[in-house]
């Protein structure tokens, strides 16, 4: 096995990831507290069910954007999307419904010369004006995207490469159902849509293409009026666009008031003694504990997190001046990882929530601290977000011990994934299908001689 990025995991996958972590952690004593962190009249809270809530969709949300948390920030842009989607798809039914009339007319036309020479209503007489999109989307269910119904997954059994492109990738919140039903959990085998909210990746994009050379840049001042307005057409849902002519000092200003306002931080509270707690370590072992902590997050704070991670780091590999082809010199942002970690550091790891009492009180020793911690994150995000082959193994016991019968499915995705240049910079979402069975989707061929010798592998060390 090849190291894989940590959003390539399944929902299973990354599901016991964090099991396997949270087990680690408790021995090395960082997290040991965090079981029974929240008690009350309403008894104990676990860190899985704190880490899980980040992840339930509420309803009772007016802004769209701005001081909501991150997963319904996510699902407000994925349901715009899907309406914009909708829209175009409904007007490019509707022109090509009203040019196969036009066609089919003309045809009658052809047939029937009597009628447009004496005006006799022989042939059938058509609309004029095109059709209207409800007896477009009545009339097009076998154009609707996915071509297949996964109603006849059973049916493809005889076929592999069907069945697997039956399989899409999932979405978090058509899981919510399924993970309601029974006292089992059924968390999907494929992997989850990165989930970057729109105003973070179209902030961090501005910034890449027209700021990486702006000096001090979220060091100086911008327009609060402007930042203002770009704040509420985001919270109206409009679809923003941020280009050339948008300040990048604005910009820069709008992405950290996103930060500062979740209600709850990038990296959550439960963690935030835990993450500070590494601040005393230093080299293999600093890294080792991040790395499982950053396993703990929740889906869209990690891959949120990653972004801006990414996105700073670009940022920081500007900060000294260079020299161009001509000799000329090219002047730096002097932005460096430590200036960054100082500015980003207590918007993604904050102790209180904002409004709070003592919310923007941090002493001394906890400002170093997360300064310290976030020049790691920077510096080495590459590798934190990546899962050794090591830990993959890890996964697949702890699977084989609890899910046995999806180990065939996951070893099979595993060895066939084509290497290809990975996209990290997209955040498109994909058109799901819902999930068959687990016995469905094991509904397959015989297994290679690799698959084998990795499950040979597994239950040796399950026997010992």
């Amino acid at each position: 096995m090849q190291p894989l990025p940590l959003h390539s995991l399944s929902e299973l996958e990354r599901a016991t990831l964090q099991e396997i972590a949270l087990y680690q952690l408790q021995e090395k004593l960082l997290v040991g507290d965090l079981s029974l962190a929240k008690v009350g009249p309403k008894g104990s809270k676990s860190i899985r069910q704190k880490l899980e809530s980040f992840s339930k969709e509420k309803k009772d949300c007016s802004p769209q954007t701005f001081g909501i948390p991150l997963f319904q920030v996510i699902a407000n842009d994925r349901a715009y999307k899907q309406l914009q989607e909708a829209v175009k798809k409904s007007r490019r039914l509707c022109l090509e419904v009203e040019a196969t009339v036009t066609r089919f007319r003309a045809q009658r036309q052809k047939r029937c010369p009597m009628s447009r020479t004496f005006g006799l209503g022989l042939c059938w007489v058509f609309p004029e004006e095109p059709l209207s999109p409800a007896f477009v989307c009545n009339s097009s269910w076998s154009q609707r995207r996915g071509a297949m119904s996964v109603d006849c997954i059973t049916d493809l059994s005889d076929n592999t490469s069907r069945l697997l492109e039956a399989l899409q990738l999932s979405h978090p919140h058509e899981l919510d159902a399924r993970r309601s039903l029974g006292k089992k959990k059924m968390l999907s085998l494929n992997p989850i849509t990165q989930q970057v909210p729109r105003i973070v990746d179209r902030c961090c994009k501005h910034i890449e293409t027209h700021g990486l050379r702006t000096v001090g840049i979220f060091r100086v001042g911008s327009s609060k009026k402007r930042v203002q307005q770009l704040r509420e057409e985001f919270d109206r849902g409009l679809d923003v666009f941020l280009d050339e002519h948008q300040s990048v000092h604005d910009v820069a200003a709008l992405l950290k008031e996103f930060l500062r306002d979740m209600p709850d931080s990038l990296i959550p509270r439960e963690l935030y003694a835990a993450f500070l707690g590494t601040a005393s370590m230093e080299g293999p072992a600093q890294l080792a504990t991040l790395q499982l902590l950053l396993f703990l997050l929740p889906p869209c704070h990690s891959d949120t997190l990653h972004r801006l991670l990414r996105f700073l780091s670009e940022v920081a590999r500007h900060a000294e001046s260079s020299w161009g082809p001509d000799g000329q010199e090219i002047p730096g942002n002097k932005m460096t990882v430590s200036n960054l970690a100082t500015i980003f550091g207590p918007n993604i790891l904050q102790k209180e929530k904002p409004g709070e009492k003592d919310a923007g009180a941090v002493n001394f020793e906890d400002s170093a601290a997360i300064i310290l911690v976030l020049q790691r994150l920077i510096e080495h995000h590459q590798t934190l977000f990546m899962v050794s082959p090591e830990m993959q193994h890890n996964i697949l016991r702890r699977l084989f011990q609890t899910d046995p019968d999806v180990i065939d499915y996951l070893l099979r995705r595993k060895f066939n994934a084509v290497p290809s240049a990975e996209s990290e910079d997209s955040t498109e979402e994909h058109a799901p299908s819902p999930q068959p069975g687990r016995t469905s989707i094991l509904e397959s061929g015989s297994l290679s001689s690799e698959l084998y010798s990795s499950i040979s592998f597994l239950n040796l060390h399950v026997s010992i």
